[in-house]
């Protein structure tokens, strides 16, 4: 069985992440304290103590 790998890559500039793949230019997200947003997904997330985080799909506009 093959696995095939995926390039990933993040550039950060202050609280703005710039997401890349093979194919360039993905997303971005921004990113304050435990919040963050990303263009794509269009989901907020807040990260919790320990490894939980909590997730809003889908931001109404």
């Amino acid at each position: 069985m093959a696995v095939g790998l995926m390039f990933r890559k993040r550039k950060r500039f202050g609280p703005l992440i710039l997401h890349f793949t093979e194919n360039g230019f993905s997303s971005w997200s921004i990113k304050i304290g435990r919040w963050s947003w990303n263009s794509r997904a269009r989901a907020h997330r807040v990260d919790l103590p320990g490894p939980l985080s909590w997730k809003q799909n889908k931001s109404r506009s």
